[in-house]
């Protein structure tokens, strides 16, 4: 270790514990040595005049009276010395404080800034790409202006600091193959306490086919090896944020227009909204021809709302027929100068503004000659919604050679202005940045370059390029959908030179583009490695090795590592890159913040070899993840069927289960933490958790002290997933840990579907379980799923679903025996089928239709015809509780339900699956569906689609506490008062159930028919799980305590397992199985236990010789073989308790045995000799419950919205804006604050004013304006809303006489509202100095309602002014210090 330097600094970095000791000179990471001048020495003109004075005294003698003399002489020349001394010292004192203040004044010198260290030299190595530089111990170099070299290696202590300016004005390119920092060498481009302010970029370039490849590194690179340091720190900028306001496909909110047609005679007309640029009619009036058609242009302008604007344009001829009193009305209304001398074939336009005269109107006229206008007649406006975005209308009329031509447009200038949720002061006009597609294809996600923008606040931006698709700002039906803004622009940028196009070996036969970039590769044993605010564009090559930035082998890399300063990336933005985006490989306890991954190949935040441990992952971003080429796992179809050379023999890749896994955060050890982060699009997973039987890569070989599957999961907390299309979290399956082989043709590391997630206590088995708690998920607008959870214990709590193919999905870890069982628990959540974000076509969207409460056109998941469910149940055992379901409605096309079943399950299903406190909205029509025959579910015949069944524990699904829901043709499960529910094709029963497993030997290909004794015409054929393997298995559902037998379609199988699952204590069923008459039986009972395969106390049963004999001892091991029906009757009755969700009993999994002896070959079934004589008549063994008629008490989900900022509190708000019709009917008009109603139903204005400063909401006035006062609604709203004050406000019937325009301006709009003639108005405004981004106005037509609206605004915000109460309990910030603790 270093010791304390002289100034008590200590230094960044504790050696590690086989860390490389070299260390850069006179520079400690983030720290530089003081600015301190060497002692001055003794001044040369002093000491020669000591000695001359010395000489004089030795060689000359004087007589006293001299003497005196002189020593008087000497004194007043001392004085005289002494003043001119002094006069100097102070002259030159105060010229070097000047010189001082001055340079301090201009760029002090900081200890903090390394390329402020005096020890460096100015460096410039010139332009030469043959130079290879090699910069050593004694070399520290300041490098001040653009430098082209072959490579640059710095080691043994040699230093490289670019030169920075205060004001930032230096722009330093540094163009070289490689960097290579080893031994003591060091990089340092700013530093975390003096960020770099100007432009540094390193510039990496060269080709795959040229040069030499460096050892370990290749080509094209920066690597850090043992001893190396890097230190690149940029200019701080807000790394992402979410939008605040919607933005809409072109900028504006009903789109742009545009419009152009040949030969469209008369005068064509459009009006447009002066508020929202809407095209609200479009006409054409043929004026050349016809006198009534220039009447009915006279009457459409005569009835329009003053201030409509309108623009006219003529195509053809537009005069002959043009009356005088339709100029006069184009004059009068439009203020038109140029109408009334219209001539034949003259192009004319004009964009003007109802009743705003002259001053509003723009014209322009061409005279018609030789076939030709000359030029466009062209008429250009610009205007401004009330949201402050401009527009420009234009219209336009020319001749071209003959061709007559006239068109509008409709579109946004000087840029489109975005509001966001966070500080963006710190973006900078020129800087790109990217938002995220919040629609089901990710290829919706858009760049676009910051304008200047002096109006802006600092939650503001202007954009320069049109939007083309929507990007959702709100928080809908109560979940947060958002779109993330991220910046990728930085000033310190890393990037690789490109070729125009692929080549060489660069697997050209996928990309059309050179995929060849850079790469930064760090080693182990580096000295300080620390990147913050860096551009790392065009890097990665689709090699094994060569990613953006990749941690290679590092080990720990925190203090347990020997770092006092725990090694770092935050607030990189890495874009167009060609494999990965981070790459943690072998390394631990990193922490990766604040990055941004954007348009990358292969999975993006990448851990790499299923030992990577205690890396945190917070507040990252990363989104549009395609497909790569460099592992199974990362590519799509295509790559997995034509990428072959790895495979064994002419085997062909399955690419649905060998391949199509690509990810965001691919995350290979559940050990690691994952806070805050945005998977915003992937063409398969958002967030994928798999894990490894072993290590692999380069750390094959090493022993997993801890095996990941059974290791307690890191934080989660507060991540959102959407955009991608097979789930937006997947927590599942494993990649193959060996070769491809003739035994397993797959090729090394394709995904593999062994692995199981089964935490314990320390990772070992035999300790209790630790819960996995997936915390605050945000999963919205996947294809397929918002989230595929499998193993346990697994809690999904605070989360929120909507607009997925299906919600959630849990799958149990495995199947019995071999899983032991588990729990599964989703709590506190909020499900929404088809919400209000109807998405937008493009951007590889492949589907439309409609859906929905009100059957609008939106984009789809999968397909038409796909079924969308909330929560899907697999096999279980799950329990949902405390949930809400929203928005669950079927169309004529698809079935939606808000709970369901996965279909086509050949898989167990455990009557285990509880199902409580749950809450379904008005707008759920299916609260369950067991699935039909047709497109999806296919024939509903596989033996999970039979079993489907849940345990509605207190009645909040069907209204029937302590019953169970199953398939309504299942009749395993009935008894004669169960209840059908003919549309969830379900039936509702009372009783007890557990399972039969069902296992055979040797028997392929055989289905095993299974009757319950009191429904003889009603069994269920099971087709059997691995039904083609040696030993399929059959586990019906059954209801305790009643008697069935079992068939088979083939041979009896000569050796059959029956294992009791799911039984307590004394449960019991009687079971007959089918056998040839003269089958002889030896069996047994015992133990099974699952860890060993062992078996304990072992007993063999007995025969009797009558059924009620055997009924007499059911408790006994007998049984009874009824040769003349061929039935072997036995009772299954178990001895042991059972514990939680375990499978089986807690001394082990009971278990008979039968051994058959036989030489018969017939098919066994006995079903015509069974019945009738073993029929018993239906009974009903526990109650049928009473319908529920009062309302669940606590049911559903206690929190009202789930956003990605848990730390703020929002408001509900819903407004409900009858129609005309409806309020005529009576329906009332409604403002609901926070769930508490406030009605009218008389013609006026409600008014609420809310305490923006208040948690719980504080109601501070409620203001009805009945019809006849809505005049003196102006006035209060100028005078009688408090500072600090949110205002709700909508109206009731036909308000002619309401004008509050100008009123509204101080409450959030941009400019005065034209709410003439209109049929309903609502506005939202907040009184105070700051204009929030969700102050909105709505109007409807006259007659037209505004159906319900739905605001969730934020309380308590510093920026409307409110005093501070206390600090924000901030769970992310704190789960961060946690998670960065080394235990």
């Amino acid at each position: 270790m270093y010791a304390t330097g002289t100034r008590g600094h200590s230094p960044a970095f504790l050696q590690p514990q086989n860390g490389n000791s070299h260390r850069s000179p006179g520079y400690v990471p983030g720290k530089v040595v003081p600015l301190r001048p060497p002692p001055p020495p003794k001044s040369q003109a002093s000491a020669t005049f000591t000695s001359i004075r010395q000489e004089a005294q030795a060689t000359f003698a004087f007589s006293p009276e001299e003497q005196q003399n002189q020593r008087e002489g000497r004194k007043q020349e001392r004085h005289k010395n002494t003043f001119i001394c002094f006069a100097v010292t102070s002259f030159s004192f105060f010229v070097a404080l000047a010189v001082i203040l001055g340079i301090s004044s201009k760029y002090a010198p900081d200890e903090n800034c390394p390329d402020q260290n005096p020890r460096l030299r100015n460096w410039d190595p010139g332009q030469d790409s043959s130079k290879q530089v090699v910069i050593k111990e004694g070399d520290m170099f300041r490098l001040t202006s653009d430098v082209t070299v072959h490579s640059v290696v710095i080691q043994n202590g040699g230093l490289l600091v670019f030169g920075d300016d205060k004001d930032g004005s230096r722009n330093i390119t540094l163009r070289t193959r490689y960097i290579l920092i080893q031994g003591g060498g060091a990089l340092h481009i700013g530093a975390e306490k003096c960020r770099y302010k100007s432009k540094a970029t390193i510039a990496l370039y060269g080709k795959s086919d040229e040069g030499e490849s460096m050892p370990t590194f290749g080509k094209k690179f920066i690597g850090v090896e043992a001893g190396g340091t890097l230190e690149l720190h940029g200019a701080r900028k807000t790394s992402w944020t979410l939008l605040a306001r919607t933005l809409n496909s072109s900028g504006l909110p009903f789109g742009s227009y545009a419009f152009e047609k040949d030969f469209s005679r008369g005068l064509n007309v459009r009006v447009i909204d002066q508020d929202t640029a809407k095209v609200l009619e479009s006409a054409k009036f043929d004026t050349h021809e016809y006198h009534n058609e220039s009447r009915r242009l006279q009457e459409f302008l005569r009835v329009q709302d003053p201030g409509r604007i309108v623009a006219i344009a003529v195509g053809d001829s537009a005069a002959k027929s043009l009356l005088q009193g339709t100029i006069q009305m184009i004059q009068d209304r439009l203020g038109s100068k140029l109408i009334q001398g219209l001539g034949y074939r003259q192009a004319w336009a004009l964009v003007g503004v109802i009743d705003e005269g002259s001053s509003s109107c723009n014209e322009s006229v061409r005279n018609y000659e030789n076939h030709s206008s000359g030029g466009k007649a062209l008429a250009q406006r610009e205007f401004y919604t009330v949201d402050g975005q401009k527009f420009s209308v234009t219209a336009y009329s020319e001749w071209i050679e003959g061709v007559s031509l006239s068109g509008f447009r409709v579109e946004i200038v000087d840029g489109v202005k975005l509001h966001l949720l966070d500080d963006v002061s710190s973006w900078k006009p020129g800087d790109q940045i990217v938002i995220a597609s919040t629609d089901y294809s990710m290829y919706q996600a858009e760049e676009f370059t910051l304008l200047p923008c002096p109006e802006c606040s600092r939650f503001q931006v202007k954009i320069k390029e049109t939007p083309q698709f929507l990007h959702m700002g709100e928080i809908i039906d109560g979940v947060d959908m958002r779109a993330e803004v991220g910046i990728l622009t930085r000033n310190i940028v890393i990037q690789g030179e490109m070729e125009d196009s692929c080549y060489a070996e660069n697997q050209c036969q996928f990309f059309d583009y050179d995929t060849f970039g850079g790469h930064v590769m760090i080693k182990k044993n580096f000295t300080s490695v620390h990147l913050s605010y860096v551009e790392l564009k065009h890097m990665g090559q689709q090699q094994l090795g060569r990613y953006p930035l990749h941690f290679h082998l590092c080990g720990d890399v925190d203090s347990r590592g020997g770092y006092r300063q725990p090694t770092f990336v935050d607030g990189l933005s890495i874009h167009r890159s060609f494999s990965r985006c981070i790459t943690v490989h072998g390394t631990n306890g990193l922490l990766i913040k604040d990055t941004i991954g954007f348009d990358t190949l292969g999975h993006c935040f990448f851990l790499e070899d299923g030992i990577e441990q205690r890396n945190t992952l917070f507040h990252n971003l990363g989104l549009l993840t395609k497909p790569g080429t460099l592992l199974p796992t990362d590519r799509n179809n295509s790559m997995c069927t034509t990428m072959r050379d790895k495979v064994f023999g002419n085997y062909i890749p399955v690419p649905t289960t060998d391949c199509m896994a690509v990810s965001t955060f691919w995350i290979a050890h559940p050990n690691n933490h994952l806070i805050n982060n945005a998977a915003a699009g992937s063409q398969d997973a958002g967030i994928w958790y798999l894990f490894h039987k072993e290590a692999t890569g380069e750390s094959s070989g090493l022993q997993l002290l801890e095996k990941p599957e059974l290791t307690p999961l890191g934080i989660f907390y507060n991540n959102r997933v959407h955009s991608s299309f097979k789930a937006g979290l997947f927590i599942d399956k494993g990649v193959k840990t060996t070769n491809s082989s003739a035994a397993d043709p797959r090729e090394y590391l394709c995904l593999d579907n062994s692995a199981r997630f089964r935490p314990h206590q320390d990772a070992d088995p035999d300790k209790p379980r630790v819960a996995a708690v997936i915390d605050r998920l945000i999963a919205f607008k996947n294809n397929d799923h918002g989230a595929w959870v499998r193993g346990g214990d697994i809690t999904v709590q605070n989360s929120a679903f909507a607009d997925n193919g299906i919600g959630l999905t849990f799958a149990s870890d495995g199947s019995f025996p071999s899983d032991e069982g588990s729990s599964q628990v989703v709590s506190e959540s909020l499900f929404v089928g088809e919400s209000r974000n109807y998405g937008f076509h493009g951007g590889q969207n492949k589907y439309m239709g409609t859906g929905g409460i009100d059957q609008k056109i939106r984009t789809l998941p999968r397909n038409r015809t796909f079924p969308i469910r909330g929560f899907q149940i697999y096999d279980g055992p799950i329990h949902l509780t405390r949930s809400t379901f929203k928005k669950y409605v079927p169309t004529p096309d698809r079935y939606s339900s808000a709970i369901g079943f996965l279909m086509k399950n050949a898989w167990q299903i455990t009557p285990r699956n509880n199902i409580s406190l749950v809450q379904f909205g008005p707008q759920v029509s299916l609260n369950v569906f067991f699935g039909k025959p047709g497109p999806w579910f296919e024939d509903c015949e596989l033996d999970g689609d039979k079993n489907s069944i849940f345990h509605d524990v207190d009645g909040s699904v069907t209204g029937y506490k302590d019953t169970y829901v199953g398939r309504m043709d299942n009749y395993l499960i009935r008894h004669p008062n169960c209840v059908n529910v003919t549309k969830w094709n379900a039936v509702v029963c009372s009783g007890s159930y557990a399972q039969v497993y069902v296992q055979t030997w040797s028997t392929q290909n055989l289905s095993m028919t299974i009757t319950r004794d009191e429904y003889p015409s009603h069994p269920m054929v099971l087709r059997g799980i691995n039904q083609r393997s040696a030993f399929p298995q059959y586990q019906p559902v059954i209801m305790l305590e009643k008697g069935y037998t079992i068939h088979w379609n083939g041979p009896a199988p000569r050796t059959t397992f029956l294992y009791l699952v799911n039984f307590n204590k004394n449960d019991w069923i009687r079971v007959g199985l089918c056998y040839p008459s003269n089958t002889s039986f030896q069996v047994s009972f015992g133990f099974l236990q699952r860890q060993n395969g062992s078996l304990s106390k072992i007993e063999d049963y007995e025969p009797v010789y009558s059924l009620e004999d055997l009924q007499r001892k059911q408790s006994e091991r007998k049984f009874y073989f009824d040769s003349s029906t061929g039935l072997l009757f036995l009772y299954l009755k178990a001895k042991s308790h059972r514990d939680g969700h375990s499978y089986c009993s807690s001394q082990g999994c009971e278990r008979v045995k039968i051994q058959a002896a036989t030489d018969s070959k017939d098919i066994s079934n006995c079903m015509a000799k069974a019945y009738p004589q073993y029929y018993r008549k239906p009974s009903v063994g526990k109650r049928m419950p009473s319908m529920l008629t009062q309302l669940c008490q606590g049911c559903g989900t206690r929190q009202v919205v789930f956003t990605s900022d848990p730390h703020k509190i929002y408001l509900p708000v819903q407004f409900q804006s009858p129609s005309k019709a409806e309020t005529q009917r009576g329906d009332p008009s409604v403002i609901s604050v926070n769930g508490t109603d406030f009605t009218f139903r008389s013609a006026g204005v409600l008014l609420l004013i809310v305490d923006a400063c208040s948690v719980p909401f504080r109601l501070t006035e409620k203001k009805l304006f009945l019809f006849a006062d809505v005049g003196s609604v102006e006035e209060y709203l100028k005078t009688n809303i408090p500072p600090r004050s949110i205002v709700l406000l909508s109206t009731r019937g036909e308000l002619k006489q309401l004008n509050i325009s100008d009123s509204l301006i101080p409450l959030g709009l941009a400019k005065p509202a034209h709410l003439y003639n209109k049929g309903f108005t609502i506005f939202l405004g907040f009184s105070g100095n700051f204009k929030p981004s969700w102050t909105k106005l709505f109007t409807s037509p006259a007659g037209q309602g505004l159906g319900v609206l739905e605001q969730f605004i934020p309380l308590q915000l510093e920026d409307y002014g409110c005093p501070r109460v206390g600090s924000v309990l901030r769970r992310d910030l704190e789960l961060l210090k946690q998670a960065s603790k080394v235990l």
